[in-house]
């Protein structure tokens, strides 16, 4: 805590000096306490610094005590959400985190529209995130006008990050050959999901994996994987499908570094009732049915992300105006949904879910603080 403290003070702060009141450190350190602490919008967030402002001055200055709903607000929607983010990252750094050290890292990349920021005279922010699946984190995001934006921010994005060695998924959007070409010109690998908008490399790909001929010579070959799980009360089947025989796709040059193409075969089955999804994506991986069909699913964190936005915080019901604002607002989110994943929290024994850790967390906010971030 006291690593992060230090780094606060480096943030640029853009107010005329004469005139501010409260630090910007004060303002970030109660902002980041009072999302964790289940406060969602600028009112509930300057109350949880009133109620504990004795506390938080163990930690920041509050020299003129605890600033209004507004002065946080307008404060941070002048800090620049670059350095925001540059903040997350470098704590995300200090935990050292080892899981999936040995894997690959599965990158994924997806957009969200920040409904609560729509105003009638312009339309809402749509935030473009890199997250990172195996950590659990969000290593970069774009903030654009309008969800079909997301094919020019990608590739600004994907600069902006580390992704050597890693495999960026992406859905039907973002299958462009540009974009495929930046990730391998960053020494990546790709997964891209494939639908209509690229239609005859879809129908073609779809076409060959409709043949059973094909199907049967790729489980011989052991490219074949199947999982049975049950999840939200039905039963789900999943099979996988990849082949490095492409040499009769006449698009494959247009890909940089292409190397296999995948089919996902879900059926969902619930109260006898069955119903059964396909989905294809090109990649620049080779033959490797664990590895395709793990970056093929692990696609849903981010998805799950974009959910624990809305739901564990509401994002969408928080209707900020100021752009700058919102987009910091949602890098501290994703920061304390970071948090949340990591924090060991129960209530008479029983684990709890990102939303109700968060409540728990409310009722002994300082105990949280002091026991499980050690600030």
């Amino acid at each position: 805590m006291e690593k992060l403290l230090q780094w606060m003070e480096y943030i640029e702060d853009v107010r005329q000096e004469k005139k501010i009141r409260h630090k910007l450190k004060d303002i970030l350190v109660i902002v980041l306490f009072a999302t964790l602490a289940n406060a969602d919008d600028w009112v509930e967030i300057a109350e949880f610094g009133e109620v504990y402002e004795d506390y938080l001055k163990k930690y920041i200055g509050l020299e003129n005590g605890v600033p209004s709903h507004d002065t946080i607000q307008r404060v941070m929607g002048m800090v620049s959400p670059e350095s925001m983010q540059q903040l997350y990252v470098k704590w995300q750094g200090l935990l050292d985190s080892r899981e999936g050290e040995a894997l690959k890292r599965i990158v994924c990349i997806d957009g969200k529209t920040m409904r609560g920021n729509r105003r009638k005279e312009e339309k809402p922010l749509h935030i473009v995130s890199a997250w990172s699946k195996e950590d659990g984190f969000c290593m970069g995001q774009k903030a654009v006008m309008e969800k079909s934006n997301e094919i020019t921010a990608i590739p600004m994005l994907l600069e902006n990050i580390q992704i050597k060695g890693s495999i960026v998924t992406i859905d039907a959007m973002g299958t462009q050959t540009a974009i495929a070409e930046k990730i391998k010109s960053r020494h990546g690998d790709y997964m891209l999901a494939v639908k209509g908008n690229q239609k005859t490399l879809y129908n073609d790909i779809k076409d060959y994996f409709s043949e059973k001929e094909f199907l049967r010579k790729i489980k011989e070959n052991g490219s074949y994987k199947k999982s049975i799980e049950k999840a939200h009360g039905q039963l789900e089947t999943r099979e996988y499908y990849q082949t490095g025989d492409i040499k009769w796709l006449c698009q494959r040059k247009d890909w940089k570094g292409m190397k296999s193409i995948i089919m996902e075969r879900k059926v969902l089955e619930k109260k006898g009732r069955q119903h059964t999804e396909y989905r294809y994506y090109i990649s620049s991986i080779a033959e490797d049915i664990n590895l395709a069909s793990r970056a093929v699913r692990g696609h849903w964190s981010v998805e799950s992300m974009h959910w624990h936005l809305d739901v564990t915080f509401r994002e969408d019901y928080n209707i900020t105006a100021d752009k700058t604002a919102a987009q910091n607002h949602n890098i501290i989110r994703k920061w304390c949904l970071s948090v949340l994943k990591l924090a060991e929290l129960s209530l008479k024994n029983k684990r709890l879910s990102l939303k109700k850790k968060r409540f728990a967390i409310s009722l002994k906010p300082i105990k949280f603080l002091e026991e499980v971030l050690n600030v």
